[in-house]
């Protein structure tokens, strides 16, 4: 087996293809697998995805969780990581393994993510931690993958990616989407351009804060968030110097994570608990809002759409609604955890074909890209 970089994968375009995407996102509770079957002779401007043929979400156990926030937060040294990425590898390949063999598909490639434990923009680099080779040899078909870094190589932030998919999937007319993942992000498409960069914390903190104070992986519902928001906490968070810069940008764990919330703890645990939560939610919301706000009037008279984990997040969603001038509605497109998998399916269709992923708009490179290297069977 060899990894290797091409411009072309040698696939048949007379017939769809079945793809598998593979993603992991910052919130960092697990893999989120789909098979989809695409049209290769639609890219690059028209609508490839045909159908969704499957989709499997394989969440870790509290243990690989546990090692996966560890690394995040630099608590593991090089031999963590290193043991780490096989068994994010394994259970990647596991879950991809399990929804095949549901479908009885064979799969003409499938597209890795893997788990992104850092990222360092503006020292040009990042790093998603999963094992390909492990992954091949469980599909017996190519797999792309590590495909940030070469927008990073470019000059670029290596993120976010998925909005040239998005308009793959959502088609000419004007849309604003916004996903509330660990890290949210915003994506803009006016008919001609689109726009799109993290906007900060999504549910990131909000999660754990949950871990910390509730004993649970999250806040179900965000029943817990219920208490009142205290603005000073708020305006000090805000003027965090990422919502200063101009995109393109793009953020993660190393800022709004871990040591972002030992860092308040001490403040945070003068107050009560319903309190906290709400005042993150609100803080995640307020973010949301004042990135939105760099689009106006541009995105007024659409609704947003709304996906991502945060999405279901009762106080999150209110918080947000009460912020936005604009009206927001679930994506219901696909099923909860499916879209970005969807998405980077898409992505690695593309790479096979020698097609550009990155937009440099979006992400700050100098030029489009084949995105990811390959590894065959």
């Amino acid at each position: 087996m060899i990894s290797v970089m091409h411009s072309r994968i040698p696939l048949p375009e007379d017939r769809p293809w079945r793809v598998l995407g593979l993603m992991s996102g910052t919130s960092a509770d697990g893999v989120d697998v789909v098979a989809v079957e695409v049209d290769p002779v639609a890219f690059p401007d028209g609508r490839p995805l045909r159908a969704l043929l499957g989709h499997q979400a394989a969440p870790y156990p509290e243990t690989l969780k546990t090692e996966v926030l560890a690394a995040a937060s630099n608590r593991l040294d090089p031999a963590g990581l290193c043991i780490l990425q096989r068994r994010l590898g394994d259970h990647h390949a596991r879950a991809a393994a399990d929804l095949c063999a549901a479908l009885n598909l064979q799969p003409d490639l499938a597209s890795l993510h893997g788990q992104t434990v850092q990222h360092h923009p503006t020292e040009g680099a990042t790093l998603q931690l999963a094992d390909p080779y492990v992954l091949a040899e469980a599909l017996g078909c190519p797999v792309v993958w590590d495909l940030r870094r070469r927008d990073l190589a470019l000059g670029g932030q290596g993120a976010p990616l998925v909005p040239l998919p998005e308009r793959w999937l959502r088609g000419a007319e004007p849309w604003l989407a916004l996903n509330l993942g660990g890290i949210a992000n915003l994506a803009y498409w006016d008919g001609a351009r689109l726009q799109a960069w993290d906007t900060g914390p999504g549910m990131s903190l909000l999660d754990l804060a949950a871990r910390r104070w509730l004993g649970l992986a999250f806040d179900p519902g965000g029943r817990t968030a219920s208490g009142d928001v205290h603005p000073e906490l708020l305006e000090r968070w805000l003027d965090h110097s990422y919502f200063h810069q101009a995109p393109p940008k793009s953020t993660g764990r190393e800022v709004f994570g871990e040591a972002w919330l030992i860092a308040e703890a001490g403040v945070l645990e003068a107050i009560p608990l319903a309190d906290r939560l709400a005042t993150l939610a609100a803080f995640s919301a307020e973010a949301v809002a004042r990135e939105t706000a760099r689009l106006a009037p541009l995105a007024r008279g659409l609704r947003g759409l709304v996906s991502g984990g945060g999405a279901h997040h009762e106080r999150l969603r209110s918080e947000l609604a009460s912020r936005l001038r604009l009206p927001l509605e679930a994506d219901t497109a696909f099923p909860s955890g499916a879209r970005e998998a969807v998405s980077w399916a898409l992505l690695g269709a593309a790479s096979a074909l020698g097609l550009p992923g990155n937009l440099p708009e979006v992400t700050g490179a100098r030029r489009p890209a084949v995105l990811g290297s390959w590894v065959w069977p």
